[in-house]
């Protein structure tokens, strides 16, 4: 794509990247409140049966999911025009997502900033290993790698880990200012845990609690996955890498049905949101639909994201995703051998 054509495209997104208080306000409403709602019945349908809570509690979870677009909005400033109200509504929107505001807001601008770039990985991002990379690790990174990759262990585990683990302990390299943030969101969570457990019991609020939250946790991760995890998505060398090619040839445009799409915010057109984060949600299929470039994105529905699952390495020579079955004759042969 030349220069012209991407400063064309630039300025056909830009009027999509206002944020309009009254929709920010509105959608604040019509989330947090029905989650509420959800999660209240959830917890009162354990008088007749565990049975009736748990699609309550998968409700409650969808709610929980858009709630986290709105925390991941103000990540970006761009859910309010202002951003100190960006700041406190994605702080308050961490607490109930149980995802620290500040760490979070860093480690993603990093996965913005190197969305497929081979040579930037590991930071706000699934791990992916090239074929070559594969064939030469130990035997050791190779088991670590095919657990992780395992939907039983990404999407089982992985929902645990992410709320238990990374989301409650700052990384080494973290700003003061993180690091109080983090600290903030814990001692939340802890006096907002306890003020629960003490209304309603701890049983009542483990099973209501737990089930809404590992669904909403098992939920976002298969979204982030498989909007960057289709056979022809784009990985390049630091050398080759554009930001423009690995925004709309590196994130998927997620067709999802209406219904799904309103509970995920929008966050299907992630190909829209990847090309400008400044665009707020609301705005993203407005975005998507006025600008013909950006509509020849990868497309995947709901069945045929579910390929997905079977792809676990990057061949670089190829650009595309292999499986492991793929490879497997490359393991048998010397490790000097040439790919």
């Amino acid at each position: 794509m030349s220069k012209e054509k991407i400063a064309q495209l630039r300025k056909h997104v830009s009027p999509f990247e206002k944020a309009d208080v009254k929709k920010s306000v509105r959608q604040m409403i019509n989330t947090i409140l029905p989650f509420l709602a959800a999660w209240f019945l959830a917890y009162q349908a354990l008088d007749i049966s565990v049975f009736l809570t748990i699609p309550l509690a998968i409700v409650a979870a969808g709610f929980v999911v858009r709630m986290f677009i709105i925390f991941h909005d103000c990540t970006h400033g761009s859910f309010f025009k202002n951003r100190k109200a960006n700041n406190i509504v994605g702080t308050i929107m961490g607490v109930l997502t149980l995802f620290p505001y500040e760490k979070w807001k860093r480690e993603h601008s990093i996965h913005h900033a190197s969305s497929g770039n081979l040579d930037k990985r590991g930071v706000g991002d699934i791990w992916v290993m090239t074929i070559e990379e594969y064939v030469e690790a130990s035997k050791w990174t190779r088991l670590q790698y095919r657990l992780y990759r395992n939907p039983l262990v990404m999407f089982g585990l992985g929902p645990l880990y992410l709320i238990l683990i990374t989301s409650r302990f700052n990384r080494k390299d973290a700003r003061k200012k993180e690091r109080i943030n983090t600290h903030v969101i814990n001692a939340s969570l802890v006096v907002l845990y306890a003020g629960m457990i003490a209304l309603v019991g701890w049983q009542a609020f483990l099973i209501v609690q737990g089930i809404t939250m590992f669904t909403a946790g098992l939920l976002g991760i298969w979204l982030f996955y498989v909007q960057h995890t289709f056979e022809d998505s784009y990985f390049e060398d630091e050398s080759e890498w554009d930001y423009v090619k690995a925004a709309i040839e590196g994130s998927s445009y997620y067709e999802l049905p209406r219904v799904l799409q309103w509970v995920t915010g929008n966050i299907g057109f992630h190909h829209v949101h990847h090309l400008s984060p400044r665009v707020p949600n609301y705005n993203l299929e407005q975005a998507h639909t006025s600008t013909p470039p950006l509509q020849r994105a990868t497309t995947i529905g709901l069945l045929s994201s579910l390929k997905s699952l079977r792809y676990k390495l990057y061949d670089a020579k190829n650009k595309s995703f292999v499986t492991f079955r793929d490879i497997k004759h490359l393991l048998r042969e010397p490790k000097t051998s040439s790919l």
